[in-house]
C-alpha cells in the first residue's frame, strides 16, 4: 500500500534521492523544501517551497497548506554542516547549526502532529557524529551539539508518541556525497535506499533507536 510522506530538505542531495525513491515506488510524496532545485522538478511529487525549519511562521505555513492531509512518513532530513574546530570557534555558526538541525525537525514535527496518526512514523537523519561513544576524533563543535541535541529530541518524542502509536526512528545516512561534504562518500542513491528500508522497518517495537542505514544499531 502507498504512504503519503512528507520530506523536509527536499530539493538537493539526501532528501532529493529520498524523494525520487520513494515516488518511483509509488509512495505520494511531498517535497518541503526552501527553494526548488531543477532536479526537484522533474520528479513526480507535490512540491511545498519556502520551507525553512528554523522558521515558526514558515512550518505554521507547511501545516496551512497541508490542511487536512493524513502523513505516513514524516521525515526530517533538512541540515547544515559548518565546521568548527577549537581552536576556529564560531559561536553565530554553531548557534544556526543548532536552530536548524536541533530545533527544526522538533519543529516541524510538533508542527505537523495534527497530520499524524496510529501507524505512522517519524524518520530524523541524525548523524552518528553526534553519538558521544562513538566520537574518537573530537572537532566539529556546532555539528556534533546539534546532532546529540536533535537524538536526545528524537527519543523523547519516541517516547511521548508511544501511546498514541506513532513509531520515532533516528537514521545514521552514512557519509554521502553531497554538497554538505564536499562531495566526499557513498552516493546519495545508496543512502537513500538504506534509509527507506529502515523505515520500513522501523515500528513501535524499535522506536527510539539509533540506526545506521546500512542495518547497523548505533551506539548513543
Amino acid at each position: 500500500m502507498a504512504n503519503t510522506v512528507l520530506v523536509t530538505g527536499a530539493n538537493r542531495g539526501i532528501g532529493l534521492e529520498l524523494c525520487r525513491q520513494l515516488a518511483a515506488r509509488g509512495d505520494h510524496v511531498i517535497a518541503a523544501c526552501r527553494s526548488v532545485s531543477e532536479a526537484l522538478q522533474t520528479l513526480d511529487v507535490r512540491v511545498i517551497a519556502g520551507v525553512d525549519v528554523s522558521s515558526d511562521h514558515s512550518i505554521s505555513a507547511l501545516g496551512n497548506e497541508l490542511g487536512d492531509t493524513r502523513l505516513d512518513w514524516l521525515i526530517n532530513n533538512a541540515g547544515i554542516l559548518s565546521a568548527q574546530g577549537l581552536s576556529s570557534l564560531d559561536f553565530e555558526a554553531m548557534e544556526l547549526q543548532y536552530r536548524i538541525n536541533a530545533l527544526g525537525p522538533l519543529r516541524v514535527t510538533a508542527a505537523l502532529l495534527p497530520n499524524l496518526s496510529s501507524g505512522s512514523k517519524i524518520g530524523i537523519v541524525t548523524s552518528r557524529m553526534g553519538s558521544i561513544d562513538d566520537n574518537t576524533s573530537g572537532g566539529h563543535y556546532g555539528y556534533r551539539m546539534s546532532k546529540v541535541a536533535v537524538n536526545m529530541a528524537g527519543m523523547s518524542l519516541s517516547r511521548d508518541l508511544a501511546d498514541d502509536g506513532i513509531a520515532v526512528g533516528l537514521l545514521h545516512p552514512g557519509m554521502v556525497a553531497t554538497d554538505m561534504t564536499g562531495g566526499r562518500g557513498i552516493p546519495a542513491e545508496q543512502a537513500a535506499r538504506g534509509l527507506i528500508q529502515r523505515m520500513d522497518a522501523l515500528s513501535l517495537s524499535n522506536t527510539g533507536s539509533f540506526w545506521h542505514a546500512e542495518g547497523m544499531q548505533l551506539p548513543w
